[in-house]
């Protein structure tokens, strides 16, 4: 039996989805805090369970008699990620799974400049030392979080950010058809996959004409010091702590840290991944109808 964790969220309803065609409902069940969010599920057939990675005991009740556990990372931060990640870890072990499987970053790297591929590299280490099989899903940027960078920047027709470096940005719902495969496979996927990405990597720059293209409006990309960006973040409302995380992206990425491409998830999916081309129009639907400045100067 196949555990997933945090399908209440996007990428791990997807991976349900995934799973879904490929494997019999009854091979699948979910852990979940709030057992309503999963009720979709339930009337396929899935089994609900519910598990808090705040309790190990609801967790361990939870990963009972699986095979498999995807632990999806939680969208805390610093010392409350990794315990948190770590008590779930435990849990499966204690539980008898026999291999763990956790949604990590291509960025994976102790003391990265962004926070959460710290945080990735430091569970990808408590994996190695639990004695069980494990599989850390190395994904790429989701692209769908660029709009946390960009998406106030994109409605002023002007795209201001620090220096950044190049980014292979990668749809969420190719990763989570992608781990479903690897969940559905008999194959030994042991250790740290190859970066699961798309096949460009792009800068802030091409991203802004990007935008451009699709809108057939002007984007503008203006590079700006990094404290002025993360102070105006900061007069904008945005919290401090968040501003720093944001601003960690751009520092690791123009040290290269998210540059990397490979084939492994083409050869997943069996196609071509998603570019942002692709992408952006989903996640800007209304972008055509803001008065942008036309002025290509």
């Amino acid at each position: 039996m196949i555990v997933v964790t945090g399908a209440g969220g996007h990428l791990g309803k997807a991976v349900v989805d995934g799973l879904l065609r490929r494997v019999s409902a009854d091979q699948i069940a979910v852990s979940v805090r709030d057992p309503g969010k999963a009720s979709q599920f339930a009337k396929r057939g899935v089994r609900i369970r519910t598990g808090d990675f705040a309790d190990a005991a609801s967790l361990e009740r939870a990963f009972a008699n699986a095979d498999q556990v995807l632990i999806v990372s939680t969208d805390k931060l610093g010392d409350e990620a990794r315990q948190l990640h770590r008590t779930a870890i435990g849990a499966a072990r204690d539980a008898g799974v026999r291999r763990i499987l956790y949604t990590s970053h291509m960025g994976a790297r102790a003391g990265s400049p962004f926070l959460p591929a710290d945080q990735h590299a430091a569970t990808e280490a408590d994996l190695a030392e639990t004695g069980v099989a494990y599989t850390a899903l190395r994904h790429g940027f989701y692209a769908e979080s660029c709009l946390q960078m960009i998406g106030a920047d994109l409605s002023a027709g002007e795209l201001l950010t620090p220096e950044d470096g190049p980014v292979s940005w990668t749809a969420r719902a190719d990763l989570a058809e992608a781990d479903a495969a690897i969940l559905a496979d008999e194959e030994d996927w042991s250790g740290a996959t190859q970066p699961l990405t798309a096949g460009e990597v792009l800068t802030m720059a091409e991203l802004a004409a990007i935008a451009s293209e699709i809108t057939g409006r002007y984007v503008r990309h203006t590079v700006v010091p990094d404290e002025e960006w993360r102070n105006a973040r900061v007069a904008a409302g945005m919290p401090p702590f968040y501003a720093n995380m944001l601003l960690g992206v751009f520092r690791a990425a123009r040290r290269g840290d998210f540059a990397a491409t490979d084939q492994t998830l083409e050869k997943l999916l069996g196609r071509t991944p998603c570019t942002m081309r692709d992408v952006l129009p989903a996640l800007l639907p209304d972008l055509t109808d803001l008065r942008y400045r036309k002025e290509l100067t």
